[in-house]
């Protein structure tokens, strides 16, 4: 179950009162009159079943609610409710499954934002992988595949594709860009240091490296790791299960790719920088392809729940406003 809470405009109340009231996939219902000051008007709280909110927040969004108020979604991680759980068997699809596309969109633009949070743990998870492939350490290596906060970006592109948002597209890809730039820039200069202060030399990084050698030794399956990662990290950020997540990160190289062609730019290792740049060309496009992918998948599959959920309404003589025709005057 979700908490629904609005800060409806004088104008709107009763518009959206009649949208909630009755609706089979709503179980409770509370609206505090003249509660909202800033916009002047009520304050409406629900508690609705996950499936339903997607289609709920659309016909809030056509109600114009959002211009002038605020409409907010909240999990409710423990709940006891009989007419919830009617509510929730009522409602076609399951909670789980349930994308919530203003949240996930609101989660995509906010993961692949450029800000110096994202920049520095780019940095510190690609120094940390330098590290670790100098010391041919995996337990390093996993630590900074989990401290890479680059999965968020890639899973934006493929979201903004789906939902023609040009405008994320542009922010992920610069993010991604940027991110990675930088990141092997830092761990290129830490590289020099190390190596000036005798901490590094060439043979370290030629000599063999059995637990680390699939950074810069791409081959089929690494696309194929990125493609299954792609996928189960865009499940995890879009459904109610997030466990999945730490997995994604632990499975895909594209932060120790960075990490070795700093190292092999520090060193003039062409041969190091080749293997690893192509292997972080695969992850991420395999990761990209994947997350658009899934989320067509989904689109298409809440699009067809979303319309069975119209024609029950329908058939009970409800109307949405995203059904109504929008006319001039």
């Amino acid at each position: 179950m979700l908490e629904l809470k609005l800060s409806v405009p004088t104008e709107l109340s009763e518009q959206t009162i009649a949208l909630l009231d009755g609706d089979p996939a709503i179980s409770s219902l509370t609206i505090l009159r003249g509660a909202s000051v800033t916009p002047p008007g009520d304050l409406i709280v629900a508690d609705i079943a996950r499936e339903a909110a997607d289609s709920m927040m659309s016909d809030l969004l056509a109600l114009g609610i959002h211009k002038e108020g605020t409409i907010r979604l909240e999990p409710q991680r423990t709940w006891v409710s009989q007419s919830g759980y009617l509510a929730e068997q009522r409602t076609p699809g399951s909670s789980s499954d349930a994308v919530v596309w203003p949240e996930v969109t609101q989660q995509a633009y906010s993961d692949s934002e450029l800000n110096w949070t994202y920049l520095s743990f780019m940095c510190l998870a690609t120094l940390i992988a330098s590290i670790a492939i100098v010391l041919d350490s995996q337990v390093l290596l996993i630590g900074a595949m989990v401290l890479g906060p680059e999965f968020g970006a890639v899973a934006a592109l493929g979201l903004a594709l789906v939902r023609r948002r040009p405008g994320l597209l542009r922010q992920a890809a610069r993010t991604l860009v940027i991110g990675f730039i930088v990141a092997i820039a830092f761990a290129f200069v830490a590289a020099l240091a190390a190596r000036g202060l005798g901490w590094i030399t060439l043979e370290n990084l030629l000599a063999p490296r059995p637990g680390t050698a699939f950074v810069y030794s791409p081959d089929k399956w690494s696309f194929v790791v990125a493609v299954v990662a792609g996928a189960a990290g865009v499940l995890s950020l879009t459904s109610a299960k997030s466990g999945g997540l730490a997995g994604v990160f632990i499975s895909v190289t594209t932060i120790p790719a960075a990490g070795n062609v700093a190292l092999g730019l520090a060193f003039g290792a062409l041969s190091e920088v080749g293997g690893s740049a192509l292997q972080l060309v695969l992850n991420l496009t395999g990761m990209a392809v994947a997350g658009w992918l899934t989320l067509v998948i989904q689109h298409q599959v809440w699009e067809r729940v979303s319309a069975r959920r119209s024609r029950w309404l329908a058939k009970h003589g409800r109307t949405r406003p995203t059904d109504t025709p929008v006319t001039d005057g």
